[in-house]
């Protein structure tokens, strides 16, 4: 009992030190008293150690985890500060893309290697298996406890507040009391976990997160049947698409790796959950493509970003671990053992790939803004789609682009550059939709004469994307050589106040595009547009035609209602 309290007392203790350190140096930083630099390296140490030392204590002696923790900390320092250079400040540094997640990596992947070295082998398979679920398992009840303190303390200061008593709001109101009740918390949970590491083990995990293997393996298959279906062309091409193709590859990778285990012997057992592993390996490339593949799409049409940089790397490394996987699989026996050898070296890959990250010999920022300068100097990139406002957060390489453009600007026949760079808060997009409107002013024609107030109300408020296509489709001429499209302004509904607006558009793939409009207190309503003949009497082109040389004809439709109560029913040919 003694040697648990004190465990728990020295545990507690490691945990509120953190917390006072990490609040202290906050608070140097705040107050500017050392340089960027100096304060980002000792808070980025104190972070990274101390959530070492917590971690590592109990798989390894207090001692040896702090030392373990101490050399992590120093290398994630020098790398982070290596990165910092990219930046004259360090404030617009973490809103860059990409550039937490290499630092996690950094400071948590050595973890388990560090345990399997002091156990003997760094490349043992199994102590790394067994090394990294503790760890996870352990920190996750540690930070739930904490989450229960705090909802405790909170609750308690409710009710104490009642009679009067404000003790518990004095401490956590303070700038260091929530930092230190985190710590001390945090410290005493994982104290406690490790006392009774029997039974707060990774086992229970594992296993429950077995069970969801064939239900991943059936949304990866349903997805995979689906794609000749719908096709890669159907919004596919865009980054939301491919970080969510990205991340069910690492829960279906993680979901493989669970279920192979650390050895035969504690793998799935069962044909049909070993069959399942299998498929589930097998289809793992696919969503790794695709993402990849959505990602080149983007980066075709707008070039590189930092988001799309990250993003590819980790299509990269999804895809890695697909072929990975896949291919162990196709190779026969010994598939497991495969891929657990496999798994140790991209845990190594991963390290360097965040360990590159961090350094000029892959500066995110400098590739991106060396590409969208380029793409803007050689007309790849139109003027709307340029966003300088989002350059100039990139760093040095950043402005040195920006420095490039405004050079370019200056030249004659440049106005239109120098008009962008001169509103860099303004958003390219905004802008295009800006000039958008104006040009569907210059495109659409309205009939009967007059009612242009009415078109320019529904191009208000329609979406960016909304008046492109509207855009794309005047710009499909007549035979005459006028714009493919009219709006035409009436009273449509005759017991709805207001009038209403029918615009027709020839498609870009042939056919007419008919869409009804009506504003009802400064809202856009969509109405429904009904072709009462089955077929189209006339061409697209011809009823546009008709429309702008003739004017809107209306009259009632030849349709009766049948009215029952509030309701009413018609017959539609």
């Amino acid at each position: 009992m003694e040697r648990h309290m004190r465990q728990r007392l020295v545990m507690t203790a490691m945990g509120g030190l953190a917390g006072l350190c990490l609040h202290l140096l906050l608070k140097v930083a705040e107050q500017q008293i050392l340089p960027d630099r100096a304060a980002l390296g000792a808070t980025g140490f104190a972070a990274v150690f101390f959530g070492g030392w917590l971690s590592l204590t109990g798989p390894l002696p207090a001692r040896r985890a702090a030392a373990g923790a101490a050399l992590v900390a120093a290398a994630v320092t020098v790398f982070l500060l290596v990165a910092s250079l990219r930046f004259d400040g360090i404030e617009s540094m973490f809103s860059v893309a990409g550039s937490v997640l290499p630092v996690l990596i950094l400071a948590l992947v050595p973890l388990p290697f560090l345990v399997a070295a002091d156990q003997g082998n760094w490349r043992d398979y199994p102590a790394l298996f067994t090394a990294a679920w503790t760890l996870t398992v352990r920190m996750a009840a540690a930070w739930l406890f904490t989450a229960l303190v705090w909802g405790l303390l909170l609750l308690s200061n409710a009710l104490l507040e009642l009679v009067g008593v404000d003790v518990i709001g004095r401490i956590t109101d303070t700038d260091m009391g929530p930092w230190l009740v985190t710590g001390l918390a945090l410290g005493l949970a994982l104290a406690v976990v490790m006392e009774y590491s029997d039974l707060i083990s990774p086992a229970l995990v594992l296993k429950l997160l077995r069970i969801l293997l064939p239900l991943v393996l059936c949304v990866v298959a349903l997805f995979i049947l689906g794609l000749p279906l719908r096709g890669l062309e159907a919004g596919f091409g865009t980054v939301s698409v491919a970080q969510t193709l990205i991340a069910m590859a690492a829960a279906a990778a993680l979901l493989v790796t669970i279920a192979i285990d650390q050895s035969d012997a504690e793998a799935v057992e069962g044909a049909f959950m070993r069959r399942a592993t299998q498929a589930l390996a097998l289809l793992l490339p696919v969503p790794a493509a695709v993402a990849a593949w959505a990602l080149w799409q983007r980066v075709a049409a707008y070039g590189w970003t930092p988001d799309r940089l990250a993003g590819a790397v980790a299509a990269a490394l999804a895809l890695a671990y697909g072929l990975l996987y896949a291919g162990s699989v196709l190779s026969g026996r010994a598939w497991m053992a495969r891929i657990r050898a496999g798994n140790i070296g991209m845990a190594l890959v991963l390290l360097v790939t965040a360990a590159l990250w961090q350094t000029p010999l892959f500066d995110p920022t400098r590739i991106a803004a060396h590409d969208q300068l380029a793409r803007v100097l050689d007309g790849r990139t139109e003027l709307p789609d340029l966003d300088p406002y989002a350059i100039g957060r990139w760093g040095r390489a950043g402005s040195e682009a920006l420095e490039a453009l405004q050079q370019r600007a200056s030249e004659p026949g440049q106005e239109a550059l120098a008009d962008r760079l001169a509103r860099p808060g303004v958003p390219g997009r905004m802008r295009a939709s800006e000039d958008l409107a104006v040009e569907l002013a210059t495109l659409m024609e309205v009939r009967p004469p007059g009612k242009e107030a009415m078109r320019a109300a529904v191009v208000a408020r329609l979406a960016p994307a909304e008046r492109r296509v509207w855009r794309d489709g005047c710009r499909i001429a007549l035979p005459d050589g006028r714009p493919g499209c009219v709006m035409i302004v009436g009273d449509f509904l005759t017991d709805r106040p207001g009038e209403e607006a029918l615009v027709l558009m020839l498609r870009p793939r042939g056919g007419l595009s008919q869409q009804g409009f009506g504003l009802s207190e400064g809202r856009l309503d969509t109405l429904t547009v009904q072709d009462l003949t089955p077929t189209t009497a006339e061409a697209p082109e011809a009823i546009i035609a008709g429309q702008l040389d003739a004017g809107p004809d209306l009259g009632p439709a030849p349709v009766n209602r049948l009215r029952a109560g509030g309701s009413a029913f018609v017959l539609m040919p």
